[in-house]
C-alpha cells in the first residue's frame, strides 16, 4: 500500500521560510521520481516542481525559481521542499505526489499560508 506522509507546514510571514517533509512507503523510492504540487481554493493543482531517481532538479512553477529547492534522501524515503523568501500568493496545500503502480498516488498535504 502507498503512503505519501506530507509535514511541516504551518503559518508564516512574508520573507520567511518552511521545509516541508513527505515520507513515502509501499513503493521502490529511491527508483522512482517524486513531485510537489499546490492548491489553493477553486483553483486546479499546480506543479511546483519534480525530482528525478538521480537528484535531478526541475522547477515547473516559474514563480517559484530561485526560492524553492526540492531535495530527497533515499536512506530515508524522504523528499523536502525548502521555501525561502516565502510569498503571500504562495499560500496553499501543498502535495506530495508520484506517479506507482501506473497510479496518481497523493498524500494527504500540510497547508502553507503567508501572511502578516
Amino acid at each position: 500500500q502507498v503512503q505519501l506522509v506530507e509535514s511541516g507546514g504551518g503559518f508564516v510571514q512574508p520573507g520567511g521560510s518552511l521545509r516541508l517533509t513527505c515520507v513515502a512507503s509501499g513503493f521502490p523510492f529511491s527508483r522512482t521520481g517524486m513531485n510537489w504540487y499546490r492548491q489553493t481554493p477553486g483553483k486546479e493543482r499546480e506543479l511546483v516542481t519534480s525530482i528525478s531517481t538521480t537528484n535531478i532538479q526541475t522547477t515547473h512553477a516559474d514563480s517559484v525559481l530561485g526560492r524553492f529547492t526540492m531535495s530527497r534522501d533515499n536512506s530515508k524515503n524522504t523528499v523536502y521542499l525548502q521555501m525561502s523568501s516565502l510569498k503571500p500568493e504562495d499560500t496553499a496545500k501543498y502535495f506530495c505526489h508520484t506517479m506507482s503502480r501506473g497510479q496518481d498516488q497523493w498524500g494527504q498535504g500540510t497547508q502553507v499560508t503567508v501572511s502578516s
